[in-house]
């Protein structure tokens, strides 16, 4: 096996705005396409599993939505979802053209938010041979009604409250408002479920991402409750790996199974923990699934 070189930063264009990525060149022509949920950049979001699918030879590429990170667009912080699915296809357009990926050999990963993501793009692009789906928001509708119920009452007004004005500010050009994406139960925040502050511990341990922006335009709590990627599940046509924490608070498991059943090609992964599990206690478990899933999508597929 040729010697697998150390990652390096690169750039690819999605609709206008420039987008900063990670490329770990690979060795056996697959790649997998990474990028984390809501205010996570690529950092905090794939390290951890990019260096193991890394070793194993895949060459990964780690992004940055725009408006988040190292990447373009302005104002920032704000999620876009139709923005951010686009930034996807344009990642995967990319993808093969890099020298060291073959281009009928793509992965999608997200989680999260991103997890979800991975739905739409993968129903509506034609490239990618697998996807991967961590952890995934796929039914805002179903998820709300937890997430308000994780608020205290002051707490939920006082995030509307903002979500509106923030709204209403971007219409006439103001900055936007933000709070931090995290938070514990009275705090004004996007998320206050229980599990939500692992956070920190799951994707930066060591403190080492100090210009890593933890919030988010307010506005987000009028929109969320309103995006269902999951009923994109039907259309997906390439095999489809869900990975779920039975405990998870943040964006509960039974939306993301009952998404998955409805995928063509799709098996379940069922992990004990908490929202952030796949990085913290279950992570060799979830490293080591994910790994058999791409060899056998990515490069035993492709033998054959």
């Amino acid at each position: 096996m040729p010697a697998i070189r150390q990652r390096e930063k690169t750039r690819f264009v999605s609709s206008g705005t420039s987008c900063a990525a990670w490329h770990y060149p690979g060795s056996n022509g697959g790649c997998v396409i990474m990028a984390g949920g809501t205010s996570v950049t690529k950092e905090p979001a794939s390290d951890l599993f990019a260096a193991r699918f890394h070793a194993a030879g895949f060459s990964v590429l780690a992004f940055d939505h725009r408006r988040f990170g190292e990447s373009g667009g302005t104002p920032r912080q704000i999620v876009r979802f139709d923005e951010q699915v686009a930034d996807w296809h344009a990642a995967v357009d990319y993808a093969a053209t890099l020298p060291d990926v073959d281009p009928d050999r793509i992965a999608l990963w997200g989680f999260s938010l991103a997890g979800g993501h991975v739905f739409r793009v993968a129903a509506d692009h034609p490239r990618p041979a697998c996807a991967i789906a961590q952890t995934p928001l796929v039914d805002g509708r179903a998820v709300a009604p937890h997430a308000l119920r994780s608020m205290t009452p002051l707490a939920a007004l006082g995030l509307f409250g903002r979500g509106i004005a923030d709204a209403l500010g971007g219409l006439v050009g103001r900055p936007p408002l933000l709070v931090p994406t995290a938070g514990v139960r009275g705090t004004v925040a996007a998320l206050t479920t229980p599990d939500t502050m692992d956070g920190d511990r799951a994707l930066d341990p060591d403190g080492r991402h100090t210009t890593w922006e933890q919030t988010v335009a307010a506005r987000i709590a009028l929109r969320i409750g309103g995006y269902r990627p999951g009923r994109h599940a039907s259309r997906i046509r390439c095999p489809l790996l869900v990975v779920v924490c039975d405990q998870d608070q943040s964006v509960l498991a039974g939306p993301a199974v009952r998404a998955a059943a409805n995928a063509p090609d799709a098996e379940v992964l069922h992990l004990t923990g908490r929202h952030y599990a796949p990085f913290l206690e279950a992570h060799e478990q979830a490293v080591e699934a994910q790994l058999a899933f791409l060899r056998r999508h990515l490069v035993d597929g492709a033998h054959r």
